[in-house]
Parts: C-alpha cells; structure tokens; sequence
C-alpha cells in the first residue's frame, strides 16, 4: 500500500464490530482502534472520581483529565486509566450499566473524538477502527467506511456467548437494546450515510464477515493507489 490504509466500521451493538475489525487488522497487518474501550475506559475514570453522574459538568471533567492508554495491536488488547490496568474492569456489569453517562454528554464525546483522530493519524502502517461516530464524525475520510449490522436476537446470542453464558436476560438486554437506544440519540448508526457500506451479518458466520471486508478494503486500497 503506497499510504496508510484507514477502515472504518460502525454498527448496532453486539453487531460483531470488535471481532470483525480485530480480524480484518490481524489479516491486513493494521493497527486496530476499539473507540468503545475508550468510552469504558474513561467511564472507569469518572467512576473512580466519585462525581455524581447526573452532573454533566462534574463527569466532563473526570472524562477530559482522564490518561487513557491502550493498546492499538489486535493481538494484544490492554487498556490503562491513569496508570492502573483497567482491561478486564472495563468489560465488567458495573461499566456496561454506566457508559452510557458518558456516551451521551457531547463534550466527553468530542473529547474523545479527538483522542480516537490522534490515534488514526499516527498509525503508520494503517488503521482498522471500530465504534460509534466512526464513518461520519472521527473518520468520513476512512477509505472504507462500513455500517455493521444484525438482528437483535442474533446480536443478544452473541453477547451472551461473550460473557459465557453468564449474564441475565435484563442485563443483556441493557447491554444491547438500551445502549443503542441512549446513543441513537445523538448519532445515527443505524442508517448508512453517503458512501459508507451496509453489511448485514446476521446469516454470516464471522470469518464470512471478515473475508467481505478484507476484499472490500483491498479494493478500496487499490483505488486509492490509482488515484
């Protein structure tokens, strides 16, 4: 590739977005950004500050003071909140309930849009990056921008799957449902917008998924080299 190669992929939640992008970054030889372990990763901040999450002011500013590192190889994931290993903290109930305290105040989301762009921008080789926002507001220039989907049952199995069979009904449903319902008031990741490309993996297994989007990016690499 004559220039660094930039994927970007939204899409409901429990879509297969993560999965999907860390197998298109592993076969492709990119970086790999998860945007959603950084909404968890300072959701752990603004937890561990105490403030009270109905003050938008208070949880904006344990958001902006937040030192989030992580990993960006998809073979090796990790995350750190102010110096402390957050990586397995993030993905636990107590976080998944809160996130969305952070998700829908616009100031931590242009936060962290900032934080994601500086993020593509110094991935020398190339980028896959996944999450909400990502095909229109942090990446419209991406040279695929994908919109992931499934159906809601499919996509409350597959979490299920994640977590081992070891969550209820009411939390996966808040997971998956309720998550996507406080985002989609403030973006549309349900529609494609110009240019981005619709992918439905309810019937796809997930190497199906990622061998669409490997011939999808590398023919967008190809035109990108032509032009």
């Amino acid at each position: 590739m004559s220039k660094p190669l930039v994927i970007a992929i939204d899409g409901t939640s429990g879509s297969g977005k993560s999965s999907t992008a860390r197998g298109v970054a592993t076969r492709l030889g990119l970086a790999y950004l998860d945007t959603g372990a950084m909404y968890r990763a300072v959701t752990v901040a603004y937890l561990d500050s105490g403030v009270d999450g109905g003050d938008p002011e208070a949880v904006t500013r344990a958001v902006m003071a937040a030192d989030v590192q992580l990993s960006t190889d998809p073979a090796h994931q990790w995350v750190r909140v102010n110096g402390r290993d957050v990586t397995d903290e993030i993905r636990t109930q107590r976080v998944s309930t809160n996130v969305s305290t952070v998700a829908v105040i616009p100031a931590c989301r242009a936060d962290l849009v900032k934080r994601q762009r500086a993020i593509i921008e110094a991935a020398p080789q190339g980028i896959v990056a996944e999450g909400r926002d990502i095909t229109t507001v942090v990446a419209p220039d991406a040279d695929l921008r994908l919109l992931l989907s499934a159906d809601p049952e499919i996509r409350m199995a597959r979490r299920r799957l994640d977590h081992g069979g070891q969550i209820d009904d009411a939390a996966l449903r808040d997971q998956i449902l309720r998550r996507d319902a406080d985002d989609s008031t403030l973006v549309d990741f349900t529609t494609a917008a110009d240019g981005v490309v619709s992918l439905d993996g309810s019937l796809l297994t997930l190497e199906q998924v990622i061998d669409t989007v490997v011939a999808l990016a590398e023919h967008a690499a190809e035109e990108s080299t032509d032009d």
